[in-house]
């Protein structure tokens, strides 16, 4: 480096620009070989979707859209879209209910035991689902909860309200305590403090969180495994049984029961995406990392 140039003159080099694409070459090569396997799974599944043969050959032998219909008619998917929208709203609203407040409490509040009660919630999230789902779905079941609806939306808040506590925790604990202060001080109480002034600061981490928990009710499967009834089950537990239940069934029914399941996630997550920035949870961040 001469006198003159400038320290970060060396950043521009281009020797230093061919060991930097050297060092991302094996990231860049294992982040694409997973997109291309992923790919490629999805598109054997639709494409054999609307195949009415397929057997050694690099497509079908010809196309059809009737698998839907069968796969629709067969395995009832109008009733269990139906069931998995109400146990994913129900379990929507519960965690938020449930989990906001409690959120609030473990940010604002020492008390003896907290630590013991952040460890309670983080236990959902860490051991197995099937470890606590058999002990679960016999409690259920001896309350007569077990093989009904609200059997269903119970058994999956477990891991949901745990997962909203410690994703708003972190949100919580960035807001300055003096903002509080202030409302409590021109006389707002408890509740008031929490609706028009909490809630409003929180609702970019609220609907971040609710959008993670649709994504994971969707695709739960142990809990509502283990709690459904015949007449409750959700998508994925619907798809289970398709597969592995006795008697004769067309793989290509199955795979458009698959497609289904895959667009419905899809088409949730978009929705849930049109009110949710996430942006606005990094910039929340940072702003509040300013002050």
């Amino acid at each position: 480096m001469t006198a003159t140039a400038r320290p970060f003159d060396i950043l521009a080099s281009p020797s230093l620009r061919f060991s930097q694409n050297v060092d991302y070459f094996p990231i860049r090569t294992l982040v694409g070989f997973f997109i291309l396997n992923l790919a490629g799974i999805v598109f054997s599944v639709v494409v054999d979707s609307f195949g009415t043969a397929w057997f050694g050959t690099w497509l079908p032998n010809g196309f059809t859209a009737s698998w839907y219909g069968q796969s629709w008619e067969s395995f009832q998917l109008g009733g269990v879209l139906i069931v998995t929208l109400e146990v994913v709203g129900a379990v929507l609203i519960g965690s938020a209910v449930l989990g906001v407040p409690a959120a609030y409490a473990l940010a604002r509040r020492d008390f003896p035991g907290k630590r013991a009660v952040m460890l309670l919630f983080l236990l959902p999230l860490i051991i197995p689902p099937f470890t606590y789902g058999i002990p679960l779905a016999s409690v259920l079941y001896q309350f007569g909860l077990g093989g009904t609806l609200t059997g269903v939306i119970l058994a999956n808040l477990m891991p949901s309200v745990p997962f909203v506590i410690f994703i708003l925790v972190p949100f919580i604990e960035q807001i300055d305590p003096r903002v509080e202060a202030a409302a409590r001080v021109f006389g707002a109480g408890t509740w008031a403090l929490f609706r028009s002034v909490m809630v409003p600061l929180l609702l970019p981490g609220i609907l971040a969180a609710l959008v993670l928990v649709l994504v994971r009710t969707i695709g739960l499967f142990e809990l509502t495994f283990l709690t459904a009834g015949p007449d409750n089950q959700t998508l994925v537990v619907a798809l289970y049984y398709s597969v592995f239940a006795a008697g004769m069934r067309a793989n290509q029914t199955i795979d458009a029961m698959a497609v289904i399941y895959m667009v419905t996630s899809l088409v949730c997550l978009i929705i849930a995406l049109r009110f949710v920035d996430p942006t606005q949870i990094v910039g929340r961040a940072k702003k509040a990392e300013t002050h």
